[in-house]
């Protein structure tokens, strides 16, 4: 698990490569990841669009930018969790993300949080000793 907190809000990742849905000789590997998002603030937000940062095995960098998480805008009372469960394709066998949300306050206020980085590693990485 990784995780990180900002202005208040928690955000938990568990990757895990998915082996049945990967064709690592096609050049396609797939993961899953699941994130839990905890409102530990004692403000009503609403996360509205997501912005993900990915890197592949080789160092290229693809960003993706888009409204809420999985369909969804979701709003968090006090207390208040969301969890969701999403993939990740790459044609590498490692890679990481990391990436952030925009939240909107009760009060107006728009604010970011951190997703932290996390990686992506399949049983597929060639390991090198020094």
């Amino acid at each position: 698990m990784y995780q990180a907190e900002t202005h208040g809000v928690r955000v938990t990742v568990s990757p895990k490569f998915m082996e049945a849905e990967s064709t690592p000789e096609q050049g396609r590997y797939f993961w899953a990841y699941t994130i839990e998002i905890v409102n530990l603030s004692e403000r009503t937000m609403q996360l509205m669009t997501r912005h993900w940062v990915i890197t592949d095995g080789r160092g290229e960098v693809h960003e993706v930018r888009g409204e809420g998480v999985v369909g969804k805008q979701p709003v968090l009372q006090p207390g208040e969790s969301f969890s969701y469960t999403s993939g990740c394709p790459l044609m590498t066998p490692d890679g990481s993300m990391s990436g952030s949300y925009a939240m909107l306050g009760e009060d107006g206020a728009a604010f970011e949080v951190e997703v932290p980085l996390f990686p992506l590693d399949s049983p597929y990485v060639k390991k090198v000793l020094h």
